[in-house]
């Protein structure tokens, strides 16, 4: 497993340059999830760098505490590809993965996880649990951070700020 956080160099270049169009397509996921009273959490699953999945936070509006945009995300892919392994997929998402959504990612099989914000609260990759860390992880994908990572940090300061 490769868990490479960018450097500070890395930052300043991702802000100079356009986000990947997967990590756009996942950030404007996650307003619409804000939108909709949903934490802002956006994912979006590549395969041969073609979208083929998408969503958002639903945990609220589906009434399942399940429905994090990853996991709705992976369920979309395996049902379009027709299969549980997903090794040659990325999913691209806005929020560091939490443990279950780690889990399912392992599970799963996908090949690349690239996510924007580090979640040290609730996070399960570099953080907490650190799912790919652990002997009983039977498969760990690369893992990249950082790529758009101050607007999804903006995007869950100013949803939970409204709340407070």
């Amino acid at each position: 497993m490769t868990i490479e956080p960018l450097g500070a160099s890395a930052h300043a270049m991702s802000r100079s340059f356009p986000l990947p169009l997967p990590m756009r397509r996942a950030l404007d996921l996650a307003a619409v999830a804000a939108e909709a009273g949903e934490v802002p959490v956006g994912a979006v699953i590549t395969l041969d760098g073609e979208i083929i999945a998408e969503a958002r936070n639903a945990m609220r509006g589906q009434v399942d505490p399940t429905a994090h945009a990853e996991m709705v995300a992976i369920r979309h892919a395996a049902t379009r590809l027709d299969t549980s392994r997903l090794d040659r997929c990325e999913l691209w998402v806005t929020l560091e993965p939490c443990a279950m959504c780690a889990a399912a990612l392992s599970l799963a099989r996908i090949g690349k996880l690239t996510f924007a914000a580090d979640d040290p609260k609730g996070g399960g990759v570099l953080h907490g649990a650190r799912v790919f860390n652990q002997p009983t992880c039977h498969h760990r994908p690369e893992v990249f951070s950082g790529i758009g990572e101050a607007e999804a940090a903006e995007q869950l300061r100013s949803f939970f700020a409204a709340r407070r």
